[in-house]
């Protein structure tokens, strides 16, 4: 069995008068890509700031390699968490080298490691560096500024990356491919761990080899998609599970 990379140990969060976590304990072992999925509110972008302290808790425990998080100095908890969001926030005034050499150059690399790991992640992300690396983020695709986000997320090789409906903003078409993308980027990079938010069913059943449903502040079900398709713990979970068989029936009715 592998280790827990993280611990949340009965986790609260609130806002003013708003219970948004309300007791959340759980582990995520190391290499897993774990999917967290519900509906606006249900606390779970909530749940991926508070591992690299953007957003702190009011109660309970967050651990890393078995470490409370509010023991780790700030600038080194987020030098081994990537973080990528659906806004992207490349930088529009550096290339796309640059941008992804961004966190290397902050820690003070020597240049010809820099360099190297740049071609080495736009290669992972199907962007070779030839064609792209003096381009500027105003002359890519969506889908290709987003797949630079997440190498240069990657850059600094962390441990853990924290994906926040990082496709949401991209057409289908777009989006499917990057799903793809992202699947083999988890499956090539053994050994990292995957926390990646989303509000599709079918993107979190597809991604992830463990699902975190929540609703309400509070976890409905956490398992395998198999096993959750399944077995249902919760009227929500068989709720979510009945939207996709209604759209099946709708697409099969109308072939």
């Amino acid at each position: 069995m592998s280790k827990s990379v993280i611990k949340f140990k009965n986790v609260a969060k609130h806002f003013g008068s708003q219970t948004i976590i309300e007791d959340l304990s759980f582990d995520v072992a190391a290499g897993e890509f774990i999917t967290i999925l519900g509906s606006s509110g249900s606390g779970k972008t909530t749940t991926l700031k508070m591992i690299n302290r953007l957003i702190e808790p009011d109660a309970g425990t967050i651990e890393i390699n078995d470490e409370n998080i509010e023991n780790i100095d700030l600038i080194e908890l987020r030098r081994n968490i990537g973080y990528v969001v659906q806004q992207i926030g490349l930088f529009p005034h550096m290339t796309i080298e640059k941008n992804i050499a961004t966190v290397p150059e902050l820690l003070e690399w020597d240049l010809k490691d820099i360099k190297a790991r740049v071609i080495e992640l736009m290669d992972l992300v199907k962007l070779p560096y030839d064609q792209y690396g003096q381009r500027f983020p105003k002359q890519l695709s969506g889908g290709q500024q987003q797949r630079v986000g997440v190498a240069r997320a990657l850059a600094a090789n962390p441990q853990i990356m924290l994906l926040d409906e990082p496709f949401g903003a991209v057409d289908a078409i777009t989006r499917k491919e990057l799903q793809k993308q992202i699947k083999a980027i988890h499956e090539e990079l053994a050994g990292k761990t995957f926390l990646f938010v989303t509000h599709d069913i079918n993107e979190a059943f597809y991604l992830g080899n463990k699902v975190m449903i929540m609703d309400e502040g509070k976890i409905s079900q956490y398992d395998t998609p198999e096993n959750i398709v399944k077995a249902p713990k919760t009227a929500f979970v068989q709720e979510l599970l009945d939207t996709v068989y209604e759209e099946g029936a709708l697409w099969g009715a109308l072939k």
